[in-house]
């Protein structure tokens, strides 16, 4: 069992300590920083003043990108599947399987 790493991550002004099993840290460290990128875009470019709106359309950010990949991808394999069984019912009629 490996040993637990304590790091420290900046998010909106605030300090979050954690415990994390280092094979996290890597990841952890990304999402910070992306979030941290985030922010500050919309604080650009929008008249927001309050930090748990920034993290709240930073959130809502996130959470629609990977629903949008999981839609893509549940549509992206219903038609795989759909163009699978037409293949499969072609190669059938060709050898005469019923």
């Amino acid at each position: 069992m490996s040993e637990k790493l304590k790091i420290k991550l900046s998010i909106a002004d605030r300090v979050y300590p954690l415990t994390i099993d280092p094979s996290q840290e890597e990841g952890l460290r990304k999402a910070a920083k992306n979030i941290e990128q985030l922010a500050k875009k919309f604080e650009q470019n929008y008249a927001v003043r309050d930090k748990q709106d920034v993290l709240a359309m930073c959130a809502l950010q996130f959470a629609s990108k990977i629903e949008q990949r999981g839609i893509d991808q549940s549509e992206g394999s219903h038609e795989a599947t759909e163009r699978l069984r037409a293949l499969d019912e072609l190669v059938n009629s060709k050898l005469g399987i019923k």
